[in-house]
């Protein structure tokens, strides 16, 4: 059996979480235990922590951009000005549903729409976490509308974290998250 590199991974919420544990798969490293899932301020509130513990061992932390600085290299200046040899900071811009929204051709095959129902440029979008709920909304498959869209009663209609075992398919070979840096045409 294969041994990898374990790797120990902070995240902001069970999205992201999904997102590093396949980086870290596609990087060639196994994931470790995936810390925060609190939101960004407890990340910002145990970062050096992070960036401590990768003095010895690799590390991999994923922030949101939101709208925290005017981009991203500006982001990791303020929270981490000296970088470990073993952290890898990453910003997503603007959220990390941006970042699979940028697979539009994987994203639209795991949701079950049409490829052009997909931005373009997700990075330019105000919100792509609302963008990511409607474009659940349009699904033919059942299972997505009803993990990924908000109930009518639901006070905040515009996000609901999707079920653990549905994030799970983001992490297997053939997901979404595969294609991430290759600009679309």
């Amino acid at each position: 059996m294969k041994e990898c590199l374990i790797i120990p991974a902070a995240a902001e919420g069970i999205v992201d979480e999904a997102v590093v544990q396949r980086v870290i798969i596609e990087a060639g490293g196994c994931p470790g235990t995936v810390y925060g899932k609190n939101g960004k301020t407890f990340l910002r509130q145990k970062i050096q922590g992070f960036n401590n513990a990768a003095r010895a061992w690799p590390w991999f932390v994923l922030v949101d951009l939101d709208n925290d600085a005017e981009c991203a290299p500006l982001l990791c200046a303020q929270w981490v000005p000296v970088l470990a040899p073993y952290l890898c900071f990453r910003v997503a811009v603007r959220k990390v549903e941006a970042w699979l929204m940028a697979d539009g051709d994987s994203l639209a095959a795991f949701l079950g729409i049409g490829h052009n129902r997909i931005p373009a440029e997700p990075e330019q979008l105000d919100d792509p976490k609302v963008e990511m709920v409607n474009l659940a909304r349009l699904s033919r498959r059942l299972a997505i509308r009803k993990d990924m869209v908000p109930h009518r009663e639901a006070a905040d209609r515009s996000a609901r974290p999707m079920p653990r075992d549905r994030l799970n398919t983001f992490k297997q070979p053939g997901g979404p998250i595969r294609q991430v840096d290759k600009p679309r045409a």
